[in-house]
């Protein structure tokens, strides 16, 4: 991997513009939930929703998460002792607690797609606060690298 050591600051650079990108969707996605289940009897304002959470997924969510685990492993891999460090095992654990909420968005848009609103304005508003949580947990274990 020394031959990606100049590389650092770059991988690191986007790094950190694929994370802004992947939790603006995390921040929005279930904001559009709130909004679909609150127009779910609007059949044009219901399907114009999920495409746009549609898009969010596809378009902007996904290909984040794949640059943000690709070069957070490759940033991981450069510093070394990474790996082994206490607060980067409960960073790992925010990046998975995201992983999971990204994977239940998923699950939500399909089952609101065709019309199973199983949860509230209300549910939907506070799973939203999730990634908020995850987010100061993760850039505080980073940051300050308490362990």
């Amino acid at each position: 991997m020394e031959i990606f050591r100049p590389f650092y600051l770059h991988i690191k650079a986007l790094h950190l513009i694929a994370l802004i990108a992947w939790f603006a969707g995390l921040f929005y996605i279930f904001r559009l939930f709130v909004y679909h289940v609150k127009e779910a009897k609007n059949e044009h304002t219901s399907s114009t929703l999920s495409l746009m959470e549609s898009k969010l997924i596809r378009i902007i969510m996904m290909p984040a998460t794949v640059v943000v685990l690709i070069t957070g492993f490759a940033l991981a891999i450069l510093l070394d002792g990474t790996f082994s460090s206490p607060w980067f095992h409960g960073k790992f654990l925010g990046v998975v607690g995201l992983l999971l909420y990204q994977h239940f968005a998923i699950k939500v848009h399909k089952r609101f797609k065709v019309g199973d609103y199983f949860l509230s304005e209300k549910q939907c508003r506070l799973i939203n606060e999730v990634p908020t949580i995850l987010l100061i947990w993760i850039v505080f274990l980073v940051v300050l690298k308490p362990w």
